[in-house]
């Protein structure tokens, strides 16, 4: 197949196009990215039940928790953990009662009470009564410790000793036997508040590597103690936040920005579940848990309206000033995406109205924001940011106006996005707005949407991009790789949401085919061919904890041990790692070849004069390319020998279509490097997207 080259720039390519949408499903934050791992660590975890414009909540401080005694013989005694994924352990607690193991009735009375908390925000504590040397409480931590060996693990909590005066040990226990293991005295605690709470912090050193572990705070002599916020971090978390092996992960995909911190968590399930950004600028201990939205994802008559998953709470670790720092290290620009009145149109009737003093609040929250992230340190939000460690504002240029948000005969989207251009815009004119076209683009609401803008379009910064999202199956992909091609210039895009689904469902790794993956990358070259006209583009989810996922396909699979990238992540890093500056002339043969099984878009990169041909080939059969460059590209370039030039290849395929990765065989579809001579061709093999690198 013959590939011609003009020399004649197309559109320019805005820099950092390819970027990460960021939203806690999955077990994305809590139990993921946020390297906390402790499970419920404050004692204020939620369940949540119910069904769309029904859902409820009730106190269940207990979960993940229960009592522990060392056995009187060699070794330790193991708690009674079923560990499984995503499985539901412990039982429900109310406030005052006892936990209890079937032998620790006379050794451990664990209570979760109230009455003199840590923190306002989190006013449950638990209350524990040992009657024997060794006996505390022990955390089963999702689907089980895991220990890297020689790695150190910090460990913080709070505790008030009411009747005390040992010491307090902490260990990692499977089997019986002890992985990891440290004490600190009942008086080394620092930090003391007014009402006897004082910080304990240690390290542990892990023995050996394990998984399956759990977690234990002993008293080393009887007494009574009120205990909260009990916290474990590896020594290696990035910046004292990130799970490393998922930071370098993301890292690695060089994006471009970060939207977060969602989706549907920005608008909740109920208004009162909605994220609430001023909540997570304080100390971890002292930001409030919620429930997670997902929480109820699958809920229906068979189960009671009870999902596996009813116990997926938000402890806000992972908060905003974490999304910003996220963002610098990443460097990526922030895109956080702010609540409009309205809980999820999808499964909520709930909304205040605009001239509620609730949406006044919802304004005056979005000028905060700016000024949280861009403010002086002489300001009331730059003083905050600085006081938790940033003193130089985080460059906040971007801002999201609702989620999936629609216009109907009830919900007055319209007027609302108007009213938060115009108090944004008044604060800061700079800003640039991501608007939305609802959830899919095929009905008529998002149709009503694009109208709804283009209306505006005269009117400056009005709206920066629309966010639009597709969920489709692989063949839409390639059918549409020519979506953009008729859209108004006038107006800009912002692929926010998307992949192939070629099957869907809760924790399917399999879901993330080699199949979809190519698919997604036929699209993205129609994406980068129409670059004046997309400038935002983003995969979606981002992560998914294996037995804890309640939506397939996912980019990064990942356990309590180890982590992978799926085929769809590796085409999202090839396109973001191989971007050039502007689109080369195609000559129009592109869609000849797409009528082929062929896609490919061509771009130029200016710093090191090299061409960037990203192609797809969907067919069951090899393909040779052939190059030809331009007649004007021979005349400009006089070191270039048409029959002997270089090129180098990044190359994704595998030997079937359905071909994925997983936790036993994570490298099973990863891309190669390769190089060769054009004047031999360039072989593609079936089924097979690459990234081609010539430099003229």
């Amino acid at each position: 197949m013959k590939l011609e080259i003009g020399k004649k720039a197309g559109v320019e390519i805005a820099p950092g196009m390819i970027g990460l949408f960021f939203e806690d499903i999955n077990y994305a934050a809590d139990g993921g990215l946020y390297a906390e791992m402790i499970e419920n660590r404050s004692f204020e975890f939620l369940e949540a039940e119910g069904d769309a414009r029904d859902y409820f909540t009730h106190y269940d401080g207990g979960y993940a928790w229960k009592p522990y005694v060392e056995s009187e013989k060699e070794g330790c005694e193991e708690t009674g953990y079923g560990l499984t994924s995503g499985g539901e352990t412990g039982r429900k607690a109310a406030v005052g009662e006892e936990l209890r193991n079937e032998d620790s009735d006379e050794a451990v009375t664990m209570r979760l009470v109230m009455g003199s908390s840590l923190t306002a925000e989190n006013p449950h504590y638990l209350r524990l009564i040992t009657r024997r040397p060794m006996c505390g409480v022990a955390n089963k931590a999702y689907d089980g410790v895991c220990l890297q060996k020689g790695m150190r693990y910090h460990i913080t909590f709070w505790a008030r000793c009411v009747h005390y005066e040992g010491a307090f040990a902490v260990r990692v226990i499977k089997g019986g036997s002890v992985y990891a293991s440290g004490r600190i005295e009942a008086s080394a605690g620092t930090e003391e508040t007014y009402h006897f709470y004082r910080k304990y912090c240690l390290s542990i050193t892990a023995q050996e590597t394990i998984t399956g572990g759990f977690f234990a705070l002993c008293l080393e002599q009887p007494g009574t103690v009120e205990v909260d916020y009990v916290s474990m971090f590896p020594a290696d978390a990035v910046a004292g936040i990130f799970r490393r092996d998922l930071f370098e992960k993301l890292q690695d995909l060089k994006p471009g920005f970060l939207r977060f911190p969602g989706g549907c968590v920005v608008e909740g399930d109920t208004f009162e579940n909605r994220y609430r950004f001023k909540e997570s600028l304080k100390e971890p201990w002292a930001r409030r848990n919620n429930w997670n939205r997902w929480a109820v994802h699958g809920n229906r008559e068979e189960n009671q309206y009870r999902s596996v998953y009813s116990h997926y709470n938000q402890t806000l670790g992972l908060g905003y000033y974490e999304y910003f720092l996220l963002c610098e290290l990443l460097g990526a620009r922030p895109l956080p995406v702010l609540n409009v009145g309205l809980a999820c149109q999808y499964q909520s009737a709930e909304l205040v109205s605009v001239d509620s003093p609730q949406f006044q609040e919802l304004l005056k929250d979005a000028v905060d924001l700016i000024a949280f992230a861009n403010g002086g340190t002489d300001t009331v939000w730059g003083g905050v940011r600085a006081k938790m460690g940033h003193p130089e504002p985080f460059g906040l240029t971007m801002l999201g106006i609702g989620n999936e948000q629609w216009e109907t005969d009830r919900v007055d989207f319209f007027k609302r996005y108007c009213l938060f251009e115009e108090a944004i815009h008044a604060y800061d004119p700079s800003v640039r707005l991501i608007g939305s076209a609802g959830p899919d683009i095929t009905s008529e609401r998002y149709q009503r949407a694009w109208e709804f803008y283009h209306a505006h379009e005269n009117q400056e910064n009005f709206v920066y991009a629309v966010d639009e999202h597709y969920y489709v199956p692989p063949q839409w992909l390639y059918q549409h790789v020519d979506f953009y091609d008729r859209y108004s210039r006038e107006v800009k895009v912002f692929s926010g949401e998307y992949a192939a689904h070629p099957v869907s469902g809760m924790n399917r790794p399999d879901a993330n085919t080699l199949e979809g993956a190519l698919a997604e990358a036929a699209f993205l070259t129609g994406v980068e061919r129409n670059a004046d006209v997309v400038v935002l583009a983003s995969y979606a989810p981002l992560f998914a904890r294996v037995g804890y996922a309640q939506w397939s396909p996912d980019m990064i699979w990942f356990d309590g041990a180890q982590s992978y990238g799926t085929p769809s992540y590796y085409v999202q890093r090839m396109f973001a790692r191989h971007m050039g500056d502007m689109t080369l002339d195609a000559r129009g043969r592109e869609k000849k070849a797409a009528r082929e099984g062929i896609y490919y878009s061509l771009s130029y990169r200016k710093a090191d004069r090299t061409i960037l041909i990203k192609v797809v080939n969907s067919t069951d059969e090899r393909k040779v390319l052939e190059i030809e460059l331009a007649r004007e590209w021979r005349e400009d370039c006089a070191e270039w020998q048409a029959n002997s030039t270089e090129y180098h290849m990044e190359l994704l395929t595998s030997d079937q279509p359905g071909d994925y990765n997983c936790p036993e065989h994570p490298t099973r579809v990863v891309p190669v490097e390769g190089q060769g001579d054009l004047s031999e061709g360039i072989p593609l093999p079936a089924r097979s997207f690459a990234v081609i690198e010539i430099g003229v």
